[in-house]
């Protein structure tokens, strides 16, 4: 067994890939026609887009992201938080949490996504 992909269920499907292209410096590997779906090329694991829009029309209503109440959060590792938190920023995440070295050593920031995911940029756990 894999671990594959996960869906964020968004309004606009090219907004936020465009968002996670500018913010985190991902490529967009894939756009249906349709733009109901996008993936991006995030290496072993896909992350992808569904536009609510095709959700509706497949019987499902989900709920809505709430960065103040998160469900769950999509982690990001690179070297250099302090660098990709300002660029995420620039491409207009909102901040949640600052850069903060944990105890366990590594060092994590919070931001939230347009559509209000949240999303864990952090350094590499040790060992």
């Amino acid at each position: 067994m894999q671990f594959q992909y996960s869906i964020l269920y968004v309004p606009d499907v090219a907004k936020s890939l465009a968002f996670y292209e500018a913010a985190f410096g991902f490529k967009t590997r894939f756009l249906h026609e349709s733009g109901g779906f996008g993936e991006l090329d995030t290496g072993a694991t896909t992350l992808a887009f569904c536009s609510l829009e095709l959700l509706h029309t497949l019987g499902k209503t989900p709920g809505r992201p709430d960065p103040q109440r998160p469900s769950c959060e999509i982690a990001f590792t690179t070297r250099d938080v302090a660098h990709a938190l300002a660029q995420a920023l620039g491409a207009g995440a909102r901040l949640l949490q600052p850069a903060e070295d944990m105890a366990w050593g590594q060092t994590t920031a919070y931001v939230a996504d347009p559509d209000g995911f949240v999303i864990e940029l952090c350094t590499p756990m040790a060992g």
